[in-house]
């Protein structure tokens, strides 16, 4: 069972985020959270409210995962056999890409898919907050899946074959002649998957935080023409779909970094 290294793992990428992510000032409507009506969008403590929610995310699942591995049975109770059909369901998963090399990266790439998950659906919760609906957050996620892929071509390539896959690996003349352009193309493309990457969470997660923002705040609009101190729930039906969209989020900027991993393995007639 891998969840002891899915909480790792998150508390890695949890440092990251914390490393490049801050608060931008607020210009989109969104339901308040807990840390924002404590202490604000100002100032020192609620300048850094995308980190505060990323890093309970990151204590939840870590706790979470270390509280099951180490109170694992046999027969598993509800939690454990929850977990491990989680941790089952995207190893099955992954393997249909990965082959036999899912095993190694799993770990990974479902701690991204699980932790953005958690993110996404942070600002359905009453009080809550979604991290990802920040640029910064999003982007360090892509920097992390970036680097990690670079460093899985490196380690497993070689140097001078990673490189002549960067090249466009050339095995002819007019090969050779095209490799000056060919390595520009190929950079341009490694350097606009993590960009792609951080734009897609964060505007999609944005963007589903601001519209069941303002179903609620049209809600009390209608209910504040009667006198009655309540929303009208019309934002119901927007949060389930909210969910359905995170949760496809989550699942597309995981499936992109296993491809994006798989790209950087050798590869069968290649040298």
């Amino acid at each position: 069972m891998k969840l002891i290294k899915f909480s790792t793992i998150v508390i890695i990428s949890s440092l990251a985020t914390s490393v490049l992510a801050t608060e931008a000032k607020e210009s989109k409507p969104e339901l308040p959270s807990i840390w924002g009506i404590l202490f604000g969008h100002e100032g020192f403590l609620g300048h850094y409210i995308d980190i505060v929610y990323a890093l309970l995310a990151s204590v939840i699942f870590s706790i979470l995962s270390i509280k099951v591995y180490k109170n694992r049975q046999l027969i598993p109770g509800k939690l454990q056999n929850f977990l491990e059909l989680c941790v089952e369901g995207m190893f099955n998963f992954l393997t249909t890409i990965l082959g036999k090399d899912a095993i190694r990266y799993t770990p990974f790439l479902g701690t991204l898919f699980f932790y953005i998950l958690i993110n996404n659906l942070m600002g359905l919760v009453p009080g809550g907050h979604s991290p990802t609906a920040n640029l910064n957050v999003t982007a360090s996620l892509a920097i992390l899946v970036f680097l990690y892929s670079q460093y899985t071509g490196f380690t497993k390539l070689g140097a001078k074959a990673y490189l002549h896959h960067l090249a466009g690996q050339p095995r002819n003349i007019a090969g050779w002649v095209l490799m000056p352009l060919l390595l520009i193309i190929h950079l341009v493309t490694e350097i606009s998957r993590p960009v792609s990457l951080a734009l897609r969470l964060y505007g999609n997660t944005m963007g589903g935080d601001v519209l069941v923002a303002a179903f609620v705040g049209l809600g009390i609009l209608i209910m504040s023409a009667v006198h009655i101190p309540i929303g009208f729930p019309i934002q119901v039906p927007f949060i389930f779909l909210e969910i359905l969209v995170s949760t496809i989020q989550a699942l597309v900027f995981t499936l992109l970094s296993t491809i994006y991993i798989l790209l950087m393995l050798p590869q069968e007639g290649h040298p």
